[in-house]
């Protein structure tokens, strides 16, 4: 429903309203022509109250439905967005699987050892010569000469050339 229905929807509640009140008033002044205006005004203010009362409650339940519509519409999307991203992580999972298999032939043909291996990965991972002594239990020392002798066996400068190596094929633009 746009702004322009809305408004125009409000307009006739809100004259359907004064209109009933108006006409509440006639017939109380048709049936006792001798009260005065306060005596009138007195008469009316129940079905006033009733009458704005009940315009609250139909306010409010029409605003609790839009909202409840609302929230069935976000639900609906969530879900979507749940069912799109397991295809996806399932999707990935192959890629990934590749990827992993890919590496691990590269590092294969660098002959890089059980820990040069590991501590290659943990470097594409993005973790730092601290983090990774940390997670072996070792020196960062130590982390620093296996990363040189990694480097050197890959023939490459350091630890961007290490993770672009990998990642410049999967970076390029889809032609």
């Amino acid at each position: 429903m746009n702004t322009a229905s809305k408004t125009w929807g409000r307009f006739w509640g809100v004259a359907a309203i004064v209109a009933g009140l108006a006409g509440l008033m006639t017939i109380e002044i048709i049936e006792e022509p001798d009260m005065g205006f306060r005596d009138i005004l007195m008469e009316l203010a129940e079905p006033t109250l009733i009458v704005l009362a009940v315009a609250g409650v139909v306010h409010l339940l029409g605003r609790m439905n839009r909202q409840h519509q609302e929230q069935l519409t976000l639900m609906r999307d969530l879900e979507t967005a749940r069912l799109e991203g397991a295809h996806w992580r399932a999707d990935m999972r192959e890629l990934l699987k590749g990827l992993s298999t890919a590496i691990d032939a590269q590092f294969d043909r660098w002959e890089l050892t059980a820990a040069e291996r590991e501590i290659a990965l943990l470097m594409l991972k993005g973790l730092s010569h601290k983090e990774i002594a940390v997670v072996r239990n070792t020196h960062e020392r130590t982390i620093r000469q296996q990363a040189q002798s990694i480097y050197a066996k890959a023939n490459l400068s350091g630890r961007a050339a290490l993770s672009a190596f990998f990642l410049e094929d999967l970076l390029l633009p889809r032609s």
